[in-house]
């Protein structure tokens, strides 16, 4: 789950860390308010409040002097779409700005901490070059990005520390505060279950504070269970409408650029059941993890958000019945099948408790369905039959 920055720095401020003094609003006439009753003598920074990236560049990110300045920007971004890099051409829609007063920026640097999977720790992450595009620094000047993957057990090292302060070639004296910042970072991390909290860019002011100017932090979904306060600070506005439907629902959903559409009960499953697809040479239109509680209205659901995908020419259904017996998973198909008036090809395979009389349920349906009996010969089939749709 992504979290605005105006939320990312709130979680900073608690934690004790300085940010710039800042207020998220919705419309130009609170914009104005804000300015004009926080007087700066460096003006303000207007910047949309979307999950992506590349804001500045995509004009999101814009300066003004005067509270009619700030009111003036406000107008002109509130309600319009932002397109970045990030949220390709269709953009995304601005519904909040964070009016942030400006500072006076000595040096930038870039600061992350990143759940490495692939070592099942946090990587610490610092470069001197802030401000811009990670991905460009590790292109053009990759000896100046440090990596330090942090041992659950012993926690942030003062070498570490050390190690960042020489990347970010600041003068020993600034040891202390960055060891409070860096272990401050750290403490939140785990203690929000974060997978990511990325700092870019992290600013030496004029008045030697190390102040973060941009934070961006995701927390682990899977953990959300556990993160009632984090789990209240989702923004629905900025998922597509069928991830909204998926969420309500308690589905698991992310479109992707195929034309199978894949209907799955359990994460692992669904994960097994787009690698067979694309190894037998087509593409997934989906994730869709109906869960392993599923019933008959998550079946509803997934089939609604399916229907509606333009891309979907043919539906994989692969559910175990363990939990839920396939029989009742059988009623839930027929029925949301007639409902939604389903007429691309449809393969289904059921395993499991109950299995049989599950396909006693669709055969007897008079649905023109095709089954299959493993998964390999299900992708087959259902690649087949879509090439073959007309």
């Amino acid at each position: 789950m992504e979290l605005h920055e105006y939320q990312a720095k709130a979680l900073l401020r608690q934690a004790g860390i300085k940010t710039p003094v800042s207020h998220v609003v919705e419309n130009a006439e609170e914009a104005f308010n804000v300015a004009k009753n926080n007087d700066s003598t460096s003006g303000w920074v207007i910047k949309a409040q979307v999950h992506a990236g590349g804001r500045g560049l995509g004009g999101g990110i814009k300066k003004a002097k005067t509270p009619e300045a700030v009111r003036k920007l406000a107008q002109e971004m509130i309600g319009q779409k932002l397109i970045t890099a990030q949220t390709g051409k269709e953009g995304k829609i601005i519904h909040q700005i964070l009016v942030e007063e400006m500072c006076k920026i000595e040096q930038e640097f870039y600061l992350a901490f990143l759940l490495d999977r692939s070592f099942g720790k946090v990587c610490l992450i610092a470069s001197s070059e802030g401000g811009m595009s990670i991905e460009e620094v590790a292109k053009r000047t990759p000896e100046k990005i440090f990596k330090s993957q942090i041992d659950p057990l012993n926690g942030l090292l003062s070498y570490q520390i050390m190690a960042v302060l020489k990347t970010l070639n600041l003068p020993l004296s600034f040891f202390k505060k960055l060891s409070v910042l860096l272990n401050s970072l750290y403490l939140l991390m785990i203690e929000k279950e974060s997978t990511l909290i990325e700092i870019n860019p992290l600013v030496q002011t004029a008045q030697g504070d190390l102040l973060p100017l941009d934070a961006k932090m995701s927390i682990d979904d899977n953990a959300l269970f556990r993160q009632g306060e984090m789990k209240s600070m989702m923004d629905m506005r900025e998922l597509p409408l069928e991830e909204r439907k998926a969420v309500a629902h308690g589905l698991s959903f992310v479109k992707l650029s195929g034309d199978i559409g894949c209907l799955v009960n359990g994460a692992g499953l669904a994960m097994a059941t787009m690698d067979i697809v694309k190894l037998k040479g087509a593409e997934p239109a989906n994730f869709l993890d109906v869960g392993g509680g599923v019933d008959k209205e998550k079946i509803d659901m997934a089939f609604q958000i399916l229907k509606e995908d333009s891309n979907v020419k043919g539906i994989l259904v692969n559910i175990f019945g363990g939990i839920v017996k396939c029989d009742l998973i059988a009623e839930g198909l027929v029925k949301a099948i007639k409902e939604f008036d389903i007429k691309i090809p449809v393969v289904v395979r059921l395993e499991g408790t109950h299995a049989k009389e599950a396909r006693e349920i669709l055969s007897k349906s008079g649905m023109d369905l095709s089954f299959a009996d493993d998964l390999a010969a299900a992708a087959t089939t259902i690649i087949r039959l879509t090439r073959n749709f007309k």
